[in-house]
This record gives structure tokens, C-alpha cells and sequence, in this order.
């Protein structure tokens, strides 16, 4: 309850702060997604069609401090991030200019699902990762790193925390077994090379594709700007490089990865100094590090607060941590040895290979809804009761969904073509994003009476849309007629 009344009490101090920026009150506040953070963004808008802004809640004065810090001295120095236009005086609440809603993970989406990126979907790639240079070179000009939470700078404390954060969220979550006193000798190995480098360079820590949207404002060409910064500290460049090239999701090639360096250091170069083999061989440490960060974080949101989204993406991580230890080095020996079983583990091997899989019902509401077969819950049930029923007509008791004098009294009958349109924009929303995060079963089941008719007609639709649209392999399944029918996957 007393969550609910201070939710409440944020909520109105937001429109407050709305209103003291455009002088009109808030008509709508729309939630938005904040994935894995803890803090709560709004679209705030006002009535008589005036331009939206953000609101955002934080559940920390000093964090907030922090990204109000960063981003009036990064605007000062002419970098691309929102900019804040009122705080409350506890920094608890603040509005900020609405970006719109396209993430650059979005705009690279058809690219991250082929591997293979578009002319338009590189040359975004390349100008970010060019504005990081100078996020890290010309942000750091000037800027006062005490205002930084909850560390100043990368550490050795920071480094030790993080690759614990992996040991006790993920590595012994998995129950492989391991001599922890070796492990913690290898951590320290690494930290030491980690911190071999000093740099007075501005460390993002978080910079991947879901932390830079997509902005067109007024005349100008489509252009990144940066979010989210506010974890942010004095330290290397190599670790948002690696955080960036090597996100779990990215499906980056490593021809595309070297372009995208290169880019980066033709303008890293033009602010400071530095040697490009020397560059590649000390990012290799940092790529390292961060996917165990990474792993880590995936472990806590996803075993311990049990949000989805974590979880579905650690099959990636681990097909990206494979793939970097085929780069055999021997800086590491027992850590590699322990990875190298990890990445082996069957929980691990079995996610990397299944493909989705879409299972499409009919079936009799007098028989019941089918059971799940794949074990993971289901999926939609699409009830077809309300529509015109062939059955009530002699004629056609002696067909179902698949033959032609159905058909023909279905689809001249009209209410079938309306209702499997808004069926196929709501699986088609979850084929997508299943596709995208992993998942490997959904199921989709249309009942009537005595699912014979309309749930038949239905659901052959259906198993041909998704087959069509998506290449998914389907499975049909006419449970009262003890058909089934595979689409093979096109893809």
C-alpha cells in the first residue's frame, strides 16, 4: 500500500513538472518498457495536440544525480543525448524530451536476424559507433567524475564485483563444479591486465544497441542519440567497444565487427593517440570480461527476479562466449577450462539449436483445450462460437473446415475473414518476438462446438499465414479428426 501511495504521489509530482515546462496539464500518461532497470519512464502528453515528453522516476537521488550531471555537460558539448528539461529538488523525478520510440536494436533488426546487415543498417552501425569516440574522448572533457554512481572509475573493486556477480548469479546457478580458489586466482589475472591502462576517457559501461535510438528531428537525416548513460565512469575504451560489438543478441560477423573498429578508431584517432594492434590484442581481455558481466546480470534478472527477457537471452551470450573461446589463449588457463565445460553443459547446447517451432489446434470445447505438449505454458486459445456454425445445417454435418462446401458457406458468410485478421495481428506480434528472443514452441488453438467446422477452417488458415509469413516450421493438428499436418520450416 504504501508502494501504491508513493507511485501516486511520483506520478502527480511528474505532471506537476509537465506543467511547469509546458504550461498545459497531462491528458495521458502512458507506462513505458524499462527492462532491466528499476527506474519508471512515462510518455507524458497534454491535451490540444502538444508534443510528448518523457517523465521518468528513479528509486535513487544520487543515480539521478548522476544522469543529470551527464547529460547537461554532454549537451554542452554538443553530443547526442535527451535533453532534461525540469527536475524535482530531490532529483527524485524529472521530464526530459521524448526521442520517439525506435531503438537502433530495432532499426538493425532484419540485419541481427540474417547476419547479413543492409548498406543503410551499416552506415547507422558506423555512426555510432563513431559518436562513441567522441562520447568517450569529448565527454570526458571537463567532466567532474565525483558526480558518478556508484564508482568514480573502473576499479579493481568495480572489476572484482562484476566477475563475482558472474561466479555466484550465473556460473554456479548452471551447478558445474569448480575449485573456486583457482578461479579467483585467474579473476585476479585478469583484473591486473584489465587495469594495466589508465585512461581519462569517459566508459559508458552499458552501450549496446537498446541504449541508442534512432532520431529524426525536423529536416535533419535520421541520427543516434545516446540513453541510459547514467552508470557511467571514468575508464578504458576498449570496454564499451566490447560491450557494443559483442552483445548477445547483435549476430554481428566478424567481417562486419572489423569494419565497425576500424570506424571506430579512424575517429577515436583524431582525439587521441593509439595504436591499432595493441588495441585489438587488449580488447580481447575486455570482450572476455564483459560477456561474464554480462552472463551475470543475465543470471540474477533472470534466475533470481525470474524476468523472461534475461533468460531468453542467454543462449546468445553463450553462442558468443563459444565463439571467443575458439581464440585459444593462455593468459587464463583453469578460467577457460571452466567456460569451455559451461558452454558444453546440455541446457546450454540444446537452446543453441532448437528453432521455433508454431503448433496450431483446432479443437471441441466439449473435449476441452488441448494440453500443452512442449511443457512451457501454452499459448493463445481463439474461442469461434460467435460465428455462423455449417454444423446447424444437415447438409454439411457430413463435412469439416478443409472441404469445399464449408469453405464456400464460411467465407460468403463474411464474420470468418474479420475475426482471423485481428487473430493474425496478435500471433503475428508473438511469432515475431518469439523468433527474435529464441523461444522455441508456441501454440496457437481455435475451439467451437464440436470442432469440426469454423475451428478446422481457422486454424488451416492460420498454420498457412504463419508457414507464409515467417518460414517457421508449423504443426497442424485437427484433434477431432486425428489429422495432422506438417509446414516445413522455410527459412
Amino acid at each position: 500500500m504504501e508502494a501504491d501511495r508513493l507511485c501516486i504521489m511520483e506520478a502527480d509530482r511528474l505532471s506537476e513538472l509537465y506543467k511547469s515546462v509546458t504550461g498545459k496539464e497531462v491528458a495521458a500518461k502512458d507506462a513505458l518498457t524499462a527492462s532491466g532497470s528499476n527506474r519508471r519512464y512515462y510518455r507524458l502528453s497534454g491535451v490540444e495536440g502538444s508534443s510528448p515528453l518523457i517523465g521518468v522516476e528513479g528509486t535513487s537521488a544520487e543515480e539521478n544525480t548522476a544522469f543529470l550531471y551527464m547529460a547537461k555537460h554532454f549537451l554542452d558539448n554538443g553530443l547526442p543525448v535527451p535533453r532534461v528539461l525540469a527536475a524535482s529538488e530531490d532529483r527524485m523525478v524529472y521530464v526530459q524530451e521524448d526521442l520517439g520510440n525506435r531503438l537502433l536494436f530495432d532499426y538493425i533488426a532484419d540485419g541481427r536476424k540474417t547476419g547479413e546487415f543492409s548498406i543503410e543498417e551499416k552506415a547507422m552501425l558506423k555512426r555510432t559507433i563513431q559518436l562513441l569516440a567522441e562520447l568517450q574522448t569529448k565527454g570526458a572533457e571537463g567532466f567532474d567524475f565525483q558526480y558518478c554512481y556508484p564508482q568514480p572509475e573502473f576499479n579493481l573493486r568495480s572489476i572484482l564485483w562484476d566477475l563475482n556477480y558472474f561466479k555466484y548469479c550465473f556460473l554456479k546457478a548452471t551447478g558445474l563444479e569448480f575449485q573456486e580458489n583457482r578461479l579467483e586466482d585467474e579473476f585476479e589475472r585478469l583484473a591486473y591486465i584489465l587495469l594495466q591502462e589508465r585512461m581519462s576517457t569517459f566508459m559508458y559501461r552499458d552501450f549496446q544497441s537498446r541504449n541508442v535510438m534512432i532520431v529524426k528531428k525536423e529536416d535533419e537525416v535520421e541520427q543516434p542519440y545516446f540513453i541510459d548513460f547514467q552508470g557511467g565512469r571514468r575508464g578504458p575504451v576498449y570496454y564499451d567497444v566490447a560491450s557494443f560489438l559483442w552483445q548477445a543478441k547483435a549476430n554481428f560477423s566478424d567481417g562486419l565487427r572489423n569494419e565497425l573498429i576500424d570506424a571506430y578508431l579512424d575517429r577515436l584517432e583524431q582525439y587521441m593517440p593509439m595504436d591499432r594492434q595493441h588495441f585489438l590484442e587488449r580488447l580481447q581481455h575486455f570482450v572476455l570480461f564483459r560477456t561474464m558481466q554480462v552472463l551475470g546480470a543475465y543470471g540474477f534478472r533472470g534466475y533470481f527476479e525470474k524476468k523472461p527477457h534475461f533468460l531468453q537471452s542467454i543462449p546468445f551470450a553463450i553462442a558468443n562466449l563459444n565463439r571467443l573461446l575458439q581464440q585459444k589463449t593462455d593468459d587464463y588457463p583453469y578460467l577457460i577450462e571452466v567456460l569451455e565445460q559451461m558452454t558444453q553443459m546440455q541446457q546450454f547446447k540444446q537452446a543453441e539449436k532448437q528453432p521455433l517451432v508454431v503448433r496450431v489446434f483446432s479443437f471441441s470445447y466439449k473435449k476441452g483445450i488441448p494440453a500443452d505438449v512442449s511443457g512451457n505454458g501454452g499459448g493463445y486459445v481463439f474461442d469461434c462460437r460467435a460465428l455462423n456454425n455449417p454444423g446447424k445445417y444437415e447438409r454439411y454435418t457430413h463435412f469439416t473446415g478443409m472441404d469445399e462446401p464449408v469453405i464456400r458457406f464460411i467465407e460468403e458468410d463474411g464474420g470468418m475473414a474479420k475475426y482471423l485478421e485481428s487473430a493474425y495481428q496478435l500471433v503475428d506480434t508473438n511469432v515475431k518476438r518469439y523468433m527474435e528472443r529464441g523461444f522455441q514452441h508456441l501454440m496457437v488453438c481455435f475451439g467451437c462446438t464440436g470442432g469440426q467446422h469454423r475451428s478446422v477452417y481457422a486454424a488451416e488458415k492460420m498454420a498457412r499465414h504463419i508457414n507464409d509469413t515467417f518460414g517457421v516450421e508449423v504443426r497442424l493438428v485437427h484433434r477431432e479428426q486425428n489429422a495432422e499436418r506438417v509446414f516445413l520450416c522455410k527459412q
